[in-house]
């Protein structure tokens, strides 16, 4: 039994990660990681469900690699944290099968999650695969595969917890009590916006500065941030709310007193956005910096983040093993194994 609560939490290998994963998730983790037994899954046959090109597959290791080597940059300890790769569990396709008997489809069909990865994708409601429309069964998989307890989530996720609820639910009462009812655990945390100021930082949206960005490249973006666009000169008063320069200022400029007299200046037309981007450039690269570094000391070693993904793969498998053993005995199957 574990000695401290599970936490599941992980990515899709979709590339680098960065500054609104940090925000939304990774700065989470690195909190978590001293009070929970945390499985940090790499959810390699998610990415399968929109991306399933050859091409796609064959982007999936290198992704990996740079998705643990952002984790251990950030400061996630690989000696207080597993990480895994979802496929490399096989337990998981028995664990998803399973769990299919015990939803239904008008059920998944219901989630709105669902149709908006599907337009995220181009894909069409009348191509919709079945591994999409059953993302949410193979989640709740991963989630009760280590029996997690908690499952750190956005607040556009908590829908998908609750289906692992409801499955959980569901087989307990069918077959006796074998997992938890995980609970979403939502940081009280904003979404950061894009670089173009057109909704949240995103990878597609190439509008992310990236946690592994090296300093000039992280320089021309920042010069090049939207700002208050009914700003033409440097004393018209400026909108700070809504304005994505000041959004990074609060997330990473830790000089308060800075940030603030920067806002009152902008808004009564006393400052110019060279310098306000000027002094983000400064509080940005004095966080990515030590990132930096830790990432370049992992990656000197190529074989580290390999040996840390094997060990993980190990001792996952020995917990999946026991959560299927615990699913068999409860069931009455497993009479030929």
């Amino acid at each position: 039994m574990p000695t401290k609560p599970r936490i599941l939490t992980g990515d899709r290998p979709s590339g680098k990660l960065h500054l609104g994963h940090y925000v939304g998730s990774l700065a989470n983790r690195v909190a978590l990681q001293d009070r929970y037994e945390c499985f940090f899954i790499i959810a390699d046959l998610h990415v399968l469900t929109t991306k399933p090109t050859r091409e796609d597959i064959a982007q999936i290791p290198q992704n990996i690699r740079d998705l643990v080597l952002d984790h251990l940059a950030v400061g996630i300890d690989p000696e207080k944290v597993t990480f895994y790769v979802q496929s490399a569990v096989k337990e998981i396709f028995q664990i998803n099968l399973i769990f299919e008997m015990l939803v239904t489809v008008p059920r998944l069909a219901r989630l709105p999650s669902i149709k908006d990865m599907a337009r995220n994708a181009n894909i069409d409601e009348e191509q919709l695969p079945f591994g999409l429309l059953g993302y949410p069964v193979l989640q709740a998989g991963d989630i009760l595969m280590p029996r997690a307890n908690l499952v750190p989530v956005g607040k556009d996720n908590e829908a998908h917890v609750e289906i692992t609820r409801e499955i959980a639910r569901r087989f307990n009462y069918l077959y006796g009590e074998v997992f938890p009812e995980p609970e979403a655990l939502v940081p009280d945390v904003g979404t950061l916006p894009g670089t173009d100021g057109q909704g949240k930082m995103s990878k597609s949206a190439n509008n992310a500065i990236y946690l592994s960005d090296e300093a000039p490249t992280v320089a021309q973006k920042v010069r090049g941030m939207y700002t208050d666009p009914a700003r033409i000169r440097a004393d018209i008063p400026g909108k700070v709310e809504g304005n994505p320069v000041f959004a990074y200022h609060d997330a990473f400029n830790p000089n308060l007193e800075e940030v603030n007299d920067l806002k009152e200046r902008y808004r009564t037309g006393r400052v110019g956005d060279v310098e306000v981007k000027k002094k983000l450039l400064a509080a940005i690269e004095a966080f990515l910096e030590p990132i930096r570094e830790r990432r370049a000391r992992y990656a000197a070693t190529p074989t580290l983040v390999d040996e840390i993904i094997h060990t993980g793969n190990q001792r996952t498998r020995a917990v999946a093993q026991e959560t299927v053993a615990m699913m068999e005995e409860a069931m009455g199957m497993g009479y030929f194994a």
